[in-house]
């Protein structure tokens, strides 16, 4: 089974410009906790999660209708393509130790992939326990 057919296609993205603030409403709006943040020609810069909110602002004192997301945003984000095997996407999820990964096609998101799309998926019950065994592990430091 190809990333494609369990990746969601409902993307949610905001520019590098959008304030933490304007990103936090976005994602509340759509009751997610991590947004793309891509360009004006659409390509992927970054991601922004609620944690990074927390954590790069709000506990440092920083104010989230003046700061902007591309101040928070992880750059580098690991992506995926659309066909890739979906042993491949357990083993990145692993090995990077992350929950959700953007999927790309060419330079343009087409969609996105969690570990929860992997344990809701009967087939994939033992990769997606495995990667989370090892995404939760104490191993990586921060």
């Amino acid at each position: 089974m190809q990333v494609s057919e369990l990746m969601s296609t409902n993307i949610v993205a905001v520019s590098p410009d959008s304030t933490a603030a304007e990103a936090a409403r976005t994602m509340t709006r759509s009751d997610v906790g991590i947004v793309l943040v891509c360009g004006q020609n659409g390509s992927l810069q970054g991601v922004l999660t609620d944690r990074d909110i927390v954590t790069r602002c709000v506990a440092v004192q920083s104010d989230p209708v003046q700061t902007k997301v591309q101040d928070l945003m992880t750059r580098n984000v690991v992506t995926i393509s659309p066909n890739e095997e979906m042993k491949t996407a357990a083993d990145l999820l692993s090995g990077e130790q992350i929950r959700r990964i953007p999927v790309v096609e060419g330079t343009r998101v087409v969609g996105m992939l969690s570990l929860a799309d992997l344990v809701h998926s009967d087939l994939y019950d033992m990769e997606a326990a495995q990667a989370l065994t090892e995404i939760t592990s104490p191993a990586r430091e921060y």
